[in-house]
């Protein structure tokens, strides 16, 4: 059976020209891995509102929603208000809690968006409207799939949405590898924050993701939402590390490998990648969705379930 990943390219960001997002990513990204017959390929259905609002304010989504957005709202989110953005950004979640989903059922799965990391309660940021993570676990314990989840964040950004959505929360872990020198300039508390200088390596940064996975495993969560964005990679026009294609590969059957050993189901998230030409971002984030199948060929667990429908929550009417 192909592995479904969810995607929402199909809903196009209308960006003025010179934009600083590379929104063709997520396209080049479907392409690229349509090559291969591990995948099929889902439309993400959008999330149904009354989830967001676990994580949200209802005022704050309802002003996305309708467009009502203050300026300085809109400016810090990164993107002009459209219905476009609109109904992809619902997408995007929804995209994250399908991949929960087959996770919970097979071990693995995958949205080919998402990693929203910036969001907060009351505003987004950083080309960040909602966070997908924070409504994953929200969700997943409300339909009580779990009540214990991690987050590892391997953005070269701090994951300060995530880690003030869940402060305080003692079922949740927030774990960032991120650079110090880097946006968020104001950062926040993840449960664990692991910051490393500008110009970071690759033997640097895997001997930090060694010591987050064991904080990890310490944790015993009963699933791991992966934000594994490829903006760490040496030349990224956002990013200030000096990783290589090998490091993120390394990076990923690491994460990927753990995970299986210890039988934790995990989300792939893709969060930031912003290296130009466009393509070698695309061919990163593809590598992550590759790793995972390398990772977990023929060895899902017979007494899971088969893939679960997806979200089919209505689409919003405009």
């Amino acid at each position: 059976m192909s592995r479904p990943l969810f995607y929402c390219d199909h809903h196009e960001l209308p960006l003025p020209p010179g934009h600083r997002f590379p929104a063709e990513k997520y396209r080049l990204l479907r392409e690229r891995l349509a090559a291969d017959e591990t995948f099929e390929f889902v439309p993400a259905s959008p999330v149904a509102i009354a989830l967001i609002e676990l994580a949200h304010e209802p005022a704050y989504v309802r002003a996305v929603i309708d467009g009502t957005l203050d300026a300085a709202t809109q400016r810090r989110i990164g993107f002009p208000w459209s219905p476009q953005l609109v109904q992809r950004t619902l997408c995007s979640v929804g995209g994250t809690l399908a991949a929960m989903d087959v996770a919970l059922a097979t071990g693995w799965g995958g949205n080919l968006a998402g990693g929203t990391h910036h969001a907060c309660r009351d505003s987004g940021s950083g080309f960040c409207v909602f966070n997908d993570l924070a409504i994953a676990i929200h969700a997943g314990r409300n339909r009580g799939q779990f009540r214990r989840a991690a987050v590892l964040d391997l953005d070269v950004h701090q994951g300060d949405g995530t880690a003030l959505l869940m402060a305080g929360d003692p079922d949740a872990l927030t774990v960032s590898i991120h650079c110090a020198a880097n946006f968020p300039f104001r950062k926040q508390q993840s449960s664990l924050d692991i910051e490393l200088p500008a110009g970071t390596q690759d033997a640097e940064f895997l001997s930090a993701l060694e010591r987050a996975l064991e904080r990890v495993l310490e944790f015993g969560p009963e699933i791991l939402l992966y934000q594994s964005g490829v903006d760490g990679l040496a030349g990224d026009t956002f990013g200030k590390f000096a990783l290589t294609t090998e490091g993120l590969r390394e990076r990923d059957k690491l994460v990927f490998s753990t995970a299986r050993k210890h039988a934790i189901p995990v989300v792939i998230t893709l969060g930031g990648g912003y290296s130009k030409p466009i393509e070698r971002t695309a061919d990163a984030h593809a590598g992550t969705f590759r790793n995972a199948a390398a990772v977990y060929e023929n060895t899902a667990s017979s007494s899971r379930s088969a893939v679960p429908p997806h979200n089919t929550a209505a689409p919003i009417a405009f």
